[in-house]
């Protein structure tokens, strides 16, 4: 399980580099803080589907982006 978490997290702060967001810029669009953000990305944050899909929003790409 915690393999998953690992890899949409690597794939969130993939997704959030491009766009050229820091972790507390990312954290402000969602509503959170930045330790939060991170534990997002490093997979220490569980994630709800909601939770990812306010993530991809916030960084403006698609929700399957980050299970690839």
């Amino acid at each position: 399980m915690n393999d998953i978490k690992l890899l949409v997290g690597q794939q969130i702060r993939e997704a959030r580099k491009v766009k050229g967001l820091t972790q507390k810029e990312l954290g402000e669009k969602l509503g959170v803080g930045e330790p939060t953000v991170n534990g997002y990305e490093s997979g220490k944050q569980n994630l709800t589907i909601e939770t990812l899909q306010k993530i991809a929003n916030a960084i403006e790409v698609e929700v399957n982006t980050f299970f690839k």
